[in-house]
């Protein structure tokens, strides 16, 4: 069932439009990622659906909300660049949210305990919020976030400024928040939305160029690849494989070839068959279906 509806959304700054007129659905008790480069309009759109920035265009529509209603209360939001008092601890910082999105002070004190402990950083409660580590504050940011029970909750690029050993603390505990709410979040990895996320949102230029499961855009961009890596440049070898059979399109990269084929084991046998008559020098091979790195540069590309 939707859990948000959001048509024609548009945002322009100074005549200048770099939302386009957003259509797509939120439903409920989905994780779906709105993922796109750098500059595509991720932040933009995440704030106007927050209702930090008005939109010029369009509706944002909760329908279980009723006339009128603040819709605050329905959403929390971590921005990408989350601003914390250092000088409290994790508990004072989260029982202060509480209190500001209106519970009361056995609530916000309940409520506290109960996201510490979700977000596993129940054993730093005391610790000032300077000395966490960033994990620990993007963890910390998730629950204030959700620290009024929001029916949606988004985040702005969570992992994108963390270690390696934060991103993977950060990413768990988003595999854990899809059994607690609606979950939207941002990101330019797109193995970060490939590793958890329900639904994806391509955003690319101010516009929506393509959105589904995972399954739902294998399926519509159906295509297998076999990958060749080279002792040397691969594209003196490129011609050799171009008009093989089942080969659909073939890119280069210094010592790297990828085939895209309609039939993986027929291509690939035929591929072997070519690289041995010819002696290539080929060092390794691999056949592979297709990613969500692949699917993006496909859609992106067109």
């Amino acid at each position: 069932m939707p859990l948000v509806e959001i048509s024609g959304l548009k945002k322009s700054f100074k005549g200048n439009e770099v939302i386009k007129g957003l259509d797509f659905v939120l439903k409920k008790g989905k994780c779906t990622a709105l993922l796109g480069p750098n500059g595509a309009g991720k932040t933009t759109t995440l704030r106007m659906l927050s209702g930090l920035m008005e939109p010029t265009e369009g509706t944002i529509v909760f329908p279980d909300a009723k006339r009128g209603e603040d819709l605050r209360k329905f959403i929390g939001y971590l921005p990408q660049f989350p601003v914390y008092y250092n000088w409290m601890s994790g508990q004072e910082f989260l029982s202060y949210a509480g209190r500001l999105a209106g519970l009361s002070k056995k609530e916000a004190k309940e409520r506290t305990g109960e996201l510490l402990e979700l977000v596993g950083i129940a054993d730093a409660k005391k610790r000032h919020v300077g000395k966490y580590s960033g994990g620990m504050k993007q963890r910390l940011g998730i629950a204030q976030a959700l620290i009024h029970r929001p029916k949606l909750i988004m985040l702005d690029e969570p992992v994108s400024a963390l270690d390696p050993f934060g991103r993977r603390e950060v990413l768990e505990l988003l595999e854990k928040l899809k059994n607690e709410t609606t979950v939207l979040f941002s990101t330019h990895i797109l193995n970060d939305a490939e590793e958890v996320c329900d639904e994806i949102l391509f955003l690319h230029n101010g516009e929506i160029v393509e959105s589904g499961t995972m399954a739902e855009l294998r399926d519509r961009h159906k295509q297998s690849r076999v990958e060749l890596q080279f002792n040397g440049q691969a594209a003196e070898y490129k011609e050799a494989f171009s008009s093989a059979q089942f080969v659909q399109d073939i890119e280069v990269t210094n010592g790297q070839m990828k085939i895209f084929v309609t039939d993986l084991d027929k291509a690939t046998n035929s591929i072997l068959k070519i690289a041995a008559n010819g002696e290539f020098p080929v060092t390794k091979i691999e056949s592979s279906r297709m990613t969500l790195e692949d699917i993006f540069m496909k859609v992106v590309g067109k």
